[in-house]
This record gives C-alpha cells, structure tokens and sequence, in this order.
C-alpha cells in the first residue's frame, strides 16, 4: 500500500495539461516534503471527524466528466471512487448533497469577465446533467450554482444547518476551482473531509498543489477507504 500523501499514481485529467514525466516524482517529493515542513510549523492539524456528516458531490456533470468538450476530460477514477462513496454514504444513511452548475451563464465571472470563451455546443442545457454513473437517488438533492462554491447564492449552508451537519465530506471536480472554493467556504462552519481519490480535475500540477494547501489549511485529506471506514463504523454503532 502507498503511505505517501498523494497514494498511488492514477492517471487522470487533460493529456496536454499533464506534467512532463521526469518532472512527476520530483514534484511530488517535493510537495510531500513541504507539508512536512508545515506540519512542523504546527500547521496541518487534524480536524478529524464529527457526528453527523454529509456528502456533497460537486459537479460531476457531463460537461466535465465526458471527453471531447471544451471542458470534459477523462476523470473517470474520480467518478469511480465517487460512487464507492456514494455506495458507502448510502448504506451509512447520511445526508447526500449533488451540485451542478446552471444553465444560466451570465453571472459566472469567467465568461462575464471573458476569461473563457465557450463553443456553441456548450449552451445545450444537458451538458450539465449529472453523470448518470453516479445514480442519483430522488431524495438525494441536486442544486445548480452560478459560482464555483457550493455555498455562495445556494441554500447549501441552511440545508446542513436544518440538518444539524457538522462534518462535510467533499467529492467531485476540480480541485483547484470549485473544489477548494467550497472547502474555503465551508471551513468555517464544518469539519472538512476530502477522500483523497474522490477529487481531481484536468491539470495534474493544479489538482496536486491544490490537495495539500487544502490539506495544511482547510481540511483532512485522507486515502478514501479511512472515510469508508467512517462511515462504515457509524453503521455498526
């Protein structure tokens, strides 16, 4: 078994947006030994687990998880481990949360601010249906945000908070975008936990810089089977 940070190289993202092979190991190494050094510091302390915890699924829509789009790439392992989540959240009876974004694009401040500019392919409204691998239940919510967190201009906060939440696990894309703004946000009302081989997007550098600023400063980043665990122990309680 891999005890590194990272776990086991899986491949994942947007073949151009790859790191160069002689560059992976040594960036890696050397992300490893920078954590280590905050933890040092006293930084990157464990959060650990609460009472009542929630899934939130954010964005695992076709529009990202099927190859051949402007912004699809292949993220099957992340849609993979998802639904090994999602399985586990299921028999645990958790609260499970899906996002997407909404059809409506005026708002986003990457298009508004003509950051990215989009095909007209991308204005079917379908392309933003969850992927169906992840078989949404009907009890199981689905909200549509104009932002990259979950939580600005959606209900999400008073959903969790109706549900006296205390602990939110995060799965879906992208690490270093909606990723770790909802992290960012849910931080101060949360404990935040994030199955390590649940997240990921279509840059390798972005996703692995992004997972241990996540790790020092807003949440745990486990291997995903210790969340599995978890939840599989509040079973047996």
């Amino acid at each position: 078994m891999d005890n590194s940070f990272f776990g086991p190289d899986v491949e994942f993202g947007t073949p151009e947006l790859q790191l160069p092979v002689e560059l992976r190991e040594p960036l890696r190494l050397h992300l490893e030994q920078l954590r280590e050094r905050y933890i040092a510091m006293d930084w990157a302390q464990r959060v650990g687990f609460g009472q009542r915890p929630a899934l939130l699924v954010i964005d695992l829509a076709l529009n990202w998880t099927k190859p051949g789009g402007q912004m699809g790439s292949h993220v099957d392992p992340i849609v993979e481990a998802t639904c090994r989540m999602l399985d586990s959240a299921r028999a645990a009876d958790i609260p499970i949360f899906f996002s997407t974004y909404d059809h409506d694009l005026q708002e986003r401040p990457e298009f508004k601010h003509k950051k990215y500019i989009m095909d007209d392919i991308q204005n079917d409204p379908s392309v933003y249906d969850l992927d169906p691998r992840l078989q949404r239940r009907p009890g199981e919510k689905l909200f549509r945000k104009k932002f990259a967190s979950c939580f600005k201009g959606t209900y999400l906060h008073e959903m969790l908070s109706a549900l006296c939440v205390d602990t939110l696990i995060v799965t879906g894309l992208s690490t270093s975008h909606c990723v770790y703004a909802t992290c960012r946000d849910a931080v101060n009302s949360y404990r935040v936990i994030i199955p390590r081989e649940a997240v990921g997007e279509r840059c390798q550098i972005m996703h692995m810089v992004n997972l241990v600023d996540i790790d020092i400063d807003l949440g745990d980043v486990l291997p995903m089977q210790q969340v599995i665990d978890y939840l599989e122990n509040r079973i047996r309680v």
